[in-house]
């Protein structure tokens, strides 16, 4: 069997004279958690939906178990409901008038399943969320953490081929959104689900995905593991909107070192080829520490703000290479005022592409 699932090639959205998707182009393997992360507009959505078949492109191609689904050369269109996909919507969609039961096991009626099987099917999908004890509730009592575990049984009920998620979590209090991420990937990781993610959330993104794609104005901006998003963007887009970064202006100089600005240079890590035009560093702002460490570069500066956040303290430094946000643990205040010395690894300040 292919160890790809899903492969999206050169697929293109256009609404009207907008195009909504440009050219995009990733697979997804065989059990993989894919994450689609960008901000409202970006596309995300909308690669989603040509998934699912809930929108029509204007080009490109769409595979799932290496069968077309969509290809825009051949015309061809396989309707949503032959595509072997579930999707779990933001809104969950679950019917107050209806059961816990009766909402997980509608799509299997309409599949037309036999009563023994499908009681079996709702309960295993029940069981899986936690939810069996409550299959006689009317949906209209649940919190909405339990209407969204509602909404995943009834998507995984019927064993489908790949689950799409669009904002599944964004209707949820940040507390109650933190517990669901982990027991979501929970879920994913034991029944092996091949699933694709759209968020515009990057921390969750981060949490719960094998892969990420980060999108922007239609097109994919860099694709990686959560780690290589976070230690080695490739653009100033994905380090200014992934995470927390310093950019420091100036060029390359050569042999891994950045001429910034103010006269100070950096040794930097560089994990594309050099065209000689870049002309930032980014820098994490958990990754600077404020005392000296050996091997590390070395700024100075002078704290000028102190913001409290409870798990950290955030610090505005001026220094020789402009202003420059460090968050640290809330031990060991500085004052207002005190003269620090930056330091940060080599492997921490990328050198960002053109």
């Amino acid at each position: 069997m292919s160890a790809t699932r899903i492969e999206v090639k050169d697929l293109v959205v256009r609404y009207g004279d907008q195009v909504a998707v440009n050219g995009v182009s990733f697979t997804v393997g065989r059990g993989e958690h894919l994450t689609l992360l960008g901000p409202s507009g970006c596309g995300k959505t909308t690669t989603l939906r040509a998934i699912a078949g809930l929108e029509q492109p204007s080009a490109g191609s769409i595979s799932i178990d290496g069968q077309v689904m969509y290809d825009g050369s051949k015309r061809r269109s396989v309707p949503t409901e032959q595509r072997g996909v579930s999707m779990v919507f933001q809104s969950y969609a679950v019917w107050p008038h209806m059961t816990v039961f009766d909402n997980v096991a509608y799509g299997l009626r309409v599949r037309k399943q036999g009563t023994d099987e499908l009681k079996a099917n709702v309960e295993r999908a029940l069981d899986l969320v936690q939810m069996r004890h409550l299959a006689d509730r009317g949906a209209s009592k649940l919190s909405g953490g339990q209407q969204q575990r509602v909404a995943l049984a009834r998507a995984i009920a019927f064993s489908p081929t790949v689950v799409l998620f669009d904002e599944p979590l964004s209707n949820l209090d940040a507390k109650l959104r933190a517990e669901m991420r982990v027991e979501l990937r929970e879920l994913q990781r034991r029944l092996g689900i091949t699933s694709v993610y759209v968020t515009h959330d990057q921390e969750e993104a981060l949490a719960i995905s094998d892969r990420v794609i980060v999108m922007n104005v239609g097109v994919i901006e860099q694709i990686g593991t959560p780690e290589e998003i976070y230690n080695r963007p490739r653009s100033r887009f994905v380090a200014d909107f992934v995470g927390s970064a310093n950019l420091i202006k100036g060029r390359p100089v050569g042999d891994g070192s950045f001429a910034a600005e103010g006269g100070v240079t950096l040794k930097v890590s560089v994990v594309h080829k050099p065209t000689g035009g870049e002309t930032e560093v980014a820098v994490r702002t958990a990754y600077i520490d404020l005392e000296a460490r050996p091997g590390d570069n070395h700024v100075p500066g002078t704290v000028r703000q102190r913001l409290f956040h409870g798990d950290f303290v955030q610090y505005v430094i001026d220094s020789a290479v402009g202003p420059l946000i460090v968050r640290r643990p809330p031990t060991n205040l500085l004052d207002e005022g005190a003269a620090v010395t930056l330091s940060f690894s080599p492997d921490h300040a990328v050198l960002l592409e053109v």
